[in-house]
């Protein structure tokens, strides 16, 4: 498949030479150096790209006068900074360009959320724009065919997920990709941090959550499978979170007794990284888990497509302690919208008559025929 236009490019543009530094963070793998250099294709030699992983660009933003710094970037107006975590000092320095440098245009990107949000966040307040970039999405999928194209690839995307790389390759050699992804080069950056030394531990913690998707989570549970305590789990589940491996969906809970007020679903941000942790690519037909992989597909492209459309929603479940549940729910505008997922169009659900009694709100169940519908609606 050749070269997916990605949503994000044409947001991004439109947020340049505002005053602000343009931040774009997301998984290794998903992007986010592509998208950049298009943007900088557009400025021709006024762009100038930087990779600061590479010592030579480090030791070149060592110093945080703003002559020095000048003197690096050079006279260009918009310079990619890719992989910015890896200055030291990154969120004064940034500071320094906005304030000092107001001429140049910052595009910074990082795959880790945790270390680069930490080290910015307080010298970019009111001083930037931020996204995050996600795998391909189907909507970029769609836009680059056509909705038939597109429709035909699904259960592709449920096998081996929605990196671009593995996108474009075979099932067999998707299936190597992911493995050698998940076996390495994805955790580059958590296994970095000194709380996730011990890779093995990380590892099984995600195996447990690939095999539990569309169910709630335990974090006692886990901790107890895993051998550490409860506080671990969360310590590593907020990186595993950060760096764009997995989100969590909390539940509803406001008015009625039987309510789970504190439970937690985990999904993954891309489901060929879930299957390659469990070891199954099996086509959908041999699967027991077809319901959970629908569930997580239509969570995340409806959560892409919100993020990219600046949709603003609250997200939850929602299940009483006698097992009735609504797998997804939309708070926005005072409004509450409820959706289930089948993956077989055949069945039938009904909106829960303790939730729409006490709450109202709109239910849908969201399957093969109507899913489309589902993602692109307000």
């Amino acid at each position: 498949m050749n070269f997916v236009p990605r949503l994000l490019e044409n947001i991004v543009v439109g947020r340049l030479f505002k005053a602000k530094v343009i931040v774009i963070y997301g998984a290794r793998q998903v992007g986010k150096t592509t998208l950049v250099k298009r943007i900088l294709e557009r400025f021709g030699s006024d762009g100038r790209y930087l990779n600061c992983e590479l010592l030579p660009v480090q030791e070149g933003l060592s110093k945080d006068d703003p002559e020095s710094i000048r003197a690096f970037l050079g006279k260009y107006r918009v310079v990619v900074l890719d992989e910015a975590q890896n200055i030291e000092g990154i969120g004064k320095k940034l500071k320094i360009i906005v304030d000092e440098l107001p001429d140049i245009q910052i595009i910074a990107t990082g795959s880790s959320a945790f270390e680069f949000a930490n080290a910015i966040s307080e010298p970019l307040t009111g001083r930037s724009f931020k996204f995050v970039l996600y795998p391909l999405s189907f909507k970029e999928v769609e836009d680059s065919t056509d909705l038939i194209n597109a429709k035909s690839k699904i259960e592709f995307m449920m096998r081996y997920g929605l990196f671009p790389e593995v996108f474009s390759l075979s099932e067999s050699e998707a299936k190597e990709r992911l493995i050698y992804l998940v076996s390495d080069y994805l955790y580059k950056d958590i296994f970095g941090f000194e709380r996730l030394r011990k890779s093995t531990i990380v590892k099984n913690l995600l195996q447990l959550i690939a095999l539990q998707i569309g169910s709630e989570v335990s974090y006692n549970e886990l901790a107890q499978k895993i051998g550490i305590n409860r506080l671990t789990v969360l310590n590593y589940l907020d990186i595993l979170e950060q760096n764009f491996i997995i989100f969590r969906l909390n539940s509803f809970s406001r008015n009625l007794r039987n309510e789970i007020s504190r439970g937690v679903k985990i999904y993954f941000y891309d489901l060929g990284i879930r299957n390659a942790l469990i070891n199954n690519f099996n086509p959908l037909n041999l699967r027991n888990d077809v319901g959970a992989l629908w569930e997580n597909f239509c969570i995340l492209e409806r959560k892409k497509l919100n993020d990219y459309n600046l949709r603003h929603k609250n997200t939850y479940f929602w299940r009483t302690y006698d097992q009735k549940e609504i797998d997804y729910i939309e708070e926005a505008d005072g409004g509450l919208k409820a959706y289930e997922f089948k993956w077989g169009s055949t069945h039938k659900s009904r909106f829960p008559e303790e939730f729409a009694r006490t709450y109202g709100g709109e239910f849908e169940v969201v399957d093969r025929e109507n899913f489309y519908k589902f993602l692109n609606r307000d």
